[in-house]
């Protein structure tokens, strides 16, 4: 196999490196210090990279990933690796790259990797050409742009593709999508929907590492402000709940009647966002949609307003229309935060609008991703032996995988469960028994 390098963008691979892209080699050893320091909090992935590296369950697989470059990330390439995978791994978002972790995975552990923190569009696009050129067997996607990717301009691999994994909401519910269409060409199994990733990932990671990025972008005081949640999935929930863990009032935006009568319940108030606009403080979208915060809410919020997203996609706030009203008059105000100046108001965006967990902080602690990248790398050698059974779609995760994967947390935290008597085990078996 050919190692994917980039024509011209980082000059020849050094000697002995695999091809990259990165922004400083220079910064491995710093990366693999993090790296280990998130390890630590991987028990889980930890156990399966020890089988992984006895029984080779990759061998021969070329898998091509395009994930958040992050140490957590990192340490589910090294169980790729240990395997057997061939691995190229390029970034999900321009601006959760983290370039000392990047640069580790090429000189520490021999990963090629084509990510760097900032990037243009342009050069984005070429990373996930870059990782595509691995001419992969198995994709695994946050997002879902690297198999967009393929299928829009490199069609011919299809039929090389066994299979793949996606990783987040936003990405599943374009995977859903093209299903609909028929234009998926293989099985893609939606790491999103094991119970040990949404109920624990997106609900706890994602609530606390987005109060972690306001937070680190403002440094405001939450107790006392009107926050609004968009969407109250397991992220919004876990949105809502850590900012009223910190005081404070927090109202909910929901298109759907079920998930709005859970978020009332368990003590939102719910709004329309055009009555949220001029009652909110802080704006949090977790949508997976397009333009859920737009012009018309713009006009209406009070000065000094904050907008961030948690979702996938930059496209939740409507920044150009933001843009367009603010004129000429937009600056950078702190690190991560843009003021947009309407004249009789100032709002203010974090992060681009894009992920403010990922970058304006660190993404979700260790010890959650440990049990999402146990399900990506179980699910990639599930998806090894059983690809031929599988119709072109979308498929959840076994069962099997969500419960070794809960049983494996458990033990690590020397946790023990009360098996069922053989009295139990009868009785649940039996319909005979009544009142």
């Amino acid at each position: 196999m050919t190692t994917p390098t980039l024509p011209a963008a980082s000059g020849p691979a050094a000697s002995g490196l695999p091809g990259h892209d990165v922004a400083d080699l220079a910064l491995a050893a710093e990366g693999k210090q993090r790296i280990e320091w998130a390890e630590r909090e991987m028990p889980v992935l930890r156990l399966i990279r020890g089988r992984f590296e006895r029984e080779k369950p990759l061998a021969g697989l070329r898998l091509a990933a395009c994930l958040h470059v992050t140490t957590e990330t990192a340490n589910l390439a090294r169980t790729l690796k240990a395997g057997g995978a061939d691995v190229a791994l390029c970034a999900s978002n321009p601006l959760s790259t983290q370039d000392d972790v990047a640069a580790a995975l090429v000189v520490e552990y021999g990963i090629p990797v084509f990510a760097r923190h900032g990037a243009d569009r342009d050069t984005y696009y070429r990373h996930l050409n870059a990782a595509a050129d691995l001419r992969p067997n198995m994709t695994m996607d946050d997002g879902c742009d690297l198999v967009t990717l393929i299928h829009q301009e490199r069609r011919g691999q299809l039929r090389e593709i066994l299979a793949g994994t996606e990783e987040t909401t936003t990405g599943v519910i374009r995977l859903k999508a093209m299903a609909a269409d028929g234009a998926l060409g293989y099985p893609v199994v939606a790491v999103n929907e094991a119970l040990t990733k949404h109920l624990f990932d997106n609900r706890y990671g994602t609530g606390q590492s987005t109060l972690d990025g306001v937070l680190r972008a403002t440094n405001l005081l939450i107790a006392g402000r009107h926050v609004v949640v968009a969407g109250y999935g397991w992220c919004g929930k876990g949105i809502a709940s850590r900012f009223r863990g910190l005081g404070a009032q927090v109202a909910v935006v929901e298109v759907d009647q079920v998930r709005a009568l859970e978020a009332l319940m368990d003590g939102n108030l719910v709004m329309t966002i055009g009555d949220a606009a001029p009652w909110g403080d802080i704006f949090i979208t977790a949508t997976g949609d397009i333009h859920v915060i737009r012009a018309e809410h713009f006009k209406t919020m009070h000065d000094g307003a904050i907008m961030a997203n948690s979702g996938h996609f930059d496209v939740e706030i409507d920044i150009p229309a933001l843009r367009e009203l603010a004129g000429g008059r937009i600056r950078e105000v702190r690190e991560n935060v843009v003021e947009y100046d309407l004249g009789d108001r100032r709002v203010h965006i974090l992060a681009e609008g894009r992920l403010v967990n990922l970058s304006a902080a660190e993404g979700h602690p260790a010890a959650v991703m440990d049990m999402s990248f146990a399900n990506q790398a179980l699910a990639a050698e599930w998806l090894r032996i059983h690809h031929k059974d599988l119709a072109k779609g979308v498929h959840d995760v076994p069962q099997e995988i969500d419960v070794e994967v809960a049983r494996l947390k458990l033990a690590a935290m020397g946790i023990v469960l009360d098996p069922l008597t053989p009295e139990q085990e009868e009785y649940m078996r039996s319909w005979q028994h009544g009142t």
